[in-house]
């Protein structure tokens, strides 16, 4: 299974950037997706996820109303939305693909057993 996530970049705060991650080696259209970020010297978190369908999302409070993932499965592709971008938004943001269940840990990053290699998020004040 690859992810191959991009998109990322320098924007000043109150911008927005478009994250994309396409996938292969895996049936995509029957797995939940999903976004994680990490800051230096920070645990990884959770961002958003998406079922398989694309009729199921989740957010971390932190991003609602804000970011919007979304799916295209004909085209193997994950993207994550990022509006009103704020300097706290700055990380290496991951996508990883999970289980086929919209299962209640999806927040948890031991639900996705494949990632992406992450791609940088600078949002500057």
């Amino acid at each position: 299974v690859q992810l191959q996530a991009s998109g990322g970049g320098l924007v000043q705060a109150g911008g927005s950037l478009r994250l994309s991650c396409a996938a292969s080696g895996r049936t995509f259209s029957n797995y939940v997706m999903g976004w994680f970020r990490q800051a230096p010297g920070k645990e990884r978190e959770f961002v958003a996820a998406i079922s398989w369908s694309g009729s199921s999302t989740d957010y971390a409070d932190s991003v609602k109303g804000r970011f919007t993932i979304s799916r295209d499965n004909a085209k193997n592709t994950v993207y994550l939305q990022m509006n009103s971008l704020k300097p706290e938004d700055t990380a290496v943001y991951y996508c990883a693909t999970g289980g086929t269940s919209w299962n209640p840990i999806r927040q948890m990053k031991n639900f996705y057993p494949y990632w992406g290699q992450g791609t940088q998020v600078t949002v500057s004040s």
